[in-house]
């Protein structure tokens, strides 16, 4: 495997996808669908003002990243879902095999391209995504940390559609099992959880009454391969507000922050209690507090899950190269019924 082979594959591949007129279309609606629905939620937005502060710029960069982290995964299947079987349909599969590209060659170089396609949709979602950092209402940071992780997303459902479409035969049912595969890891896991919680929960006799303690303690890993709370809590948090009243300091978090307000709950269900006030609500503290802000963030961050759910599908990914590269190894002694060679 070298990266000129890699290169060459990814070249052609990309040429192919192009030599239809249909991609630019369908590349210029979703520029229009995304772009004009995050400039309706702004518009929303300003209108109801139930922003703190008069900042819209926060809710419109939380929720357009969400929408557009669901939006790219249910587009993604379909690059690279049929890249293969695709290719023993037309019967062009065994040329390539023939060549001195490698089966890693080829495996990486479709899955460069298919991934490359991905960062494209991305790449056209940036006008709304970048406008409340622009004004100043998001830092320039934390736009690069979840576009990145929304990339390294794109491309571990990219590798995982191409594996299938080693597996399977046929292009359309390699297409399913991708988008069922995106299913799974966007409700199947919360539904997992859900069912976890009063699977592992406890009784508690206080006599007069019975309490039922969930231990979400327990089943929170359920939760951390979702794409949405890996999203959520690799986001550097907003900073705290502070509001001094007759000597005292309130500290609140900030309002209207969707990829926060999602952090905070996952990381409390990862602690299975509820360390934190209402959302909103101010705290009361004293300028002398020996427990400083600095000890609760660097205790805040020991319960963060974004790092086990990247880490699970970065894993999944390099898996699925691997089978990808091992299915499309030569000579092929058995043949799936109905499949052409040439």
């Amino acid at each position: 495997m070298t990266a000129h082979g890699v290169g060459l594959m990814a070249r052609q591949e990309i040429r192919t996808r192009l030599r239809t007129g249909r991609w630019k279309t369908l590349l210029a609606v979703w520029f229009v669908i995304v772009n004009g629905l995050g400039l309706l939620l702004r518009l929303a937005l300003e209108a109801s003002d139930t922003s703190e502060f008069g900042e819209e710029g926060v809710p419109m960069f939380g929720g357009v990243l969400l929408g557009v982290l669901v939006l790219t995964l249910l587009v993604t299947p379909a690059l690279g879902g049929q890249s293969i079987n695709g290719e023993r349909e037309r019967g062009t599969l065994a040329t390539l095999q023939v060549t001195r590209l490698t089966p890693g060659d080829i495996a990486l170089g479709k899955l460069a391209a298919a991934w490359g396609t991905g960062l494209l949709t991305l790449l056209l979602t940036l006008p709304c995504v970048l406008w409340p950092v622009a004004e100043g209402a998001v830092g320039l940071g934390r736009a690069a940390v979840v576009l990145l992780v929304i990339a390294l997303l794109i491309g571990a459902v990219c590798a995982v559609s191409q594996a299938w479409s080693a597996l399977l035969a046929r292009s359309v049912t390699s297409v399913l099992m991708s988008y069922l595969t995106v299913f799974g890891l966007l409700v199947g896991t919360a539904l997992l959880f859900m069912i976890g919680v009063p699977l592992t929960s406890e009784r508690v006799d206080h006599g007069d009454h019975v309490h039922t303690n969930e231990r979400t303690e327990r089943v929170w890993w359920l939760l951390a391969p979702n794409p949405v709370v890996v999203l959520a809590d690799a986001a550097p948090r907003l900073p705290e507000r502070e509001i001094v009243i007759d000597g005292r300091v309130y500290e609140r978090t900030p309002s209207s922050d969707p990829l926060g307000d999602l952090s905070r709950e996952v990381r409390d269900i990862r602690e299975g209690e509820k360390p934190y006030v209402e959302v909103n609500s101010a705290t009361p503290r004293s300028t002398s507090d020996e427990y400083s802000r600095h000890d609760r963030r660097d205790k805040d961050d020991q319960k963060s899950v974004w790092q086990y759910g990247l880490l699970f599908h970065l894993a999944l990914a390099g898996g699925s190269v691997a089978l990808t590269a091992a299915r499309l190894r030569t000579p092929l002694y058995r043949v799936p019924r109905g499949v052409r060679v040439a």
